[in-house]
């Protein structure tokens, strides 16, 4: 079953890579446009708000990815002080307090991203609606929180964290 969701996971999180990543892309060519257009002419409409928009979909979808392949920083300066036994249930424990607070952030973006729903929010300038972009860094962080998920699941069971091929 671990297996399973283990692949699942990566599927996830590779889906969520891609569409980051095309995120970034258009972020990079919505800047050189702007300036661009600025030194031509006049500067490209709302590419402030579509950078935020962009950027908050590069960094929601990247977090599970960055995790399967363990590039966030982690602190274990002292963990390796202490004996195996200890370390598994030190790394257990964080990795369990870091899917806790993440699926706290999922909640209560989502949470955020209802109300923004229920208020019909727009931004100033194009009228594009705001909650689809929270709703997306809810997704993101609810991911993160299922790969620690199964990271707890594979220490408690003696194995390596899944580092995907």
């Amino acid at each position: 079953m671990i297996e399973y969701l283990e692949k699942t996971a990566v599927w996830i999180c590779r889906g969520l890579a891609v569409i980051a990543g095309a995120a970034l892309t258009l972020m990079i060519l919505l800047a050189c446009a702007n300036m661009v257009s600025r030194a031509v002419w006049v500067p490209v409409k709302g590419t402030f708000e579509l950078m935020g928009f962009l950027g908050a979909v590069t960094a929601g979808f990247s977090l599970g990815f960055s995790q399967l392949h363990r590039s966030h920083i982690a602190v274990g300066l002292l963990f390796r002080h202490f004996p195996t036994q200890v370390q598994v249930v030190l790394d257990a424990l964080s990795s369990a307090v870091s899917c806790v607070f993440f699926i706290f952030c999922a909640n209560e973006t989502y949470k955020w991203g209802m109300f923004l729903y229920d208020l019909e929010e727009v931004s100033e300038t194009l009228g594009i609606h705001f909650y689809p972009f929270v709703f997306a860094v809810a997704f993101g962080c609810l991911a993160m929180a299922f790969v620690i998920m199964l990271d707890i699941l594979r220490i408690l069971r003696g194995k390596e964290p899944l580092k995907p091929a």
